[in-house]
């Protein structure tokens, strides 16, 4: 990944957090399980072996 996509990756949660934050509690609540699920998925999609030399 590319400098430049890292930091729109970044700039985008910090969106989405922002707007998390803006809602109410019951609604915030469930927006960061929301986002906990979707970067989950992400993180479960990658590589899975990170060790060097491998």
């Amino acid at each position: 990944m590319s400098t430049d996509e890292a930091d729109a990756r970044r700039e985008d949660l910090m969106s989405a957090l922002e707007v998390i934050e803006e809602q109410p509690l019951a609604e915030r609540a469930n927006a960061y399980a929301g986002l906990h699920d979707h970067l989950a998925r992400r993180l479960e999609s990658g590589p899975r072996d990170l060790t060097p030399g491998s």
